[in-house]
Formats: structure tokens, C-alpha cells, sequence
């Protein structure tokens, strides 16, 4: 998956205007980040990449970037 396409499913489920900093796009940071949104997008993130993310990674998926670092350890690359 792309960056964008990756900043895309973040900004669907947060709507997060596209043109935020994703670096600083952190969990209750972000008005539209709240459990039922994360929830929402982890179940997303499992179904496209076809992955099952351990409960520890559900709960470390603090940032945008950090669901990047996560998405990698089950071998899924986000723009790269």
C-alpha cells in the first residue's frame, strides 16, 4: 500500500483532513482518533492487509507512525 493511500484509510476512519502532519497524528490527540474510530480501523487494517493484529499491537497503535512500525512486523510495507 502507498503512503497516500495508507494517509487515505487513516483520514476515512479519523477524518483527518489530508494536509495534517501525519507525524504529529496520535491516538486522543486527534478529535476524530477515539476508541470506536480505532477499533473501526484496526478491523479495516486486518481485513486489507489480511492480517489478525495481536491485542499488544491493538494497544501500542498510539500514532499513525507507530501503526506503520506495527503493520511491518507482520510483513505489510507502507510505502515502500
Amino acid at each position: 500500500m502507498t503512503e497516500e493511500e495508507f494517509k487515505k484509510l487513516f483520514g476515512e476512519f479519523m477524518e483527518i483532513p489530508a494536509d495534517v502532519d501525519w507525524a504529529a497524528v496520535r491516538y486522543q490527540e486527534v478529535e476524530g482518533w477515539d476508541s470506536i474510530a480505532h477499533m473501526a480501523l484496526i478491523g479495516e487494517m486486518e481485513d486489507r492487509f489480511g492480517v489478525m493484529l495481536e491485542t499488544d499491537d491493538v494497544i501500542d497503535m498510539s500514532s499513525y507512525e507507530k501503526a506503520k512500525e506495527i503493520l511491518s512486523k507482520y510483513g505489510q510495507t507502507i510505502g515502500g
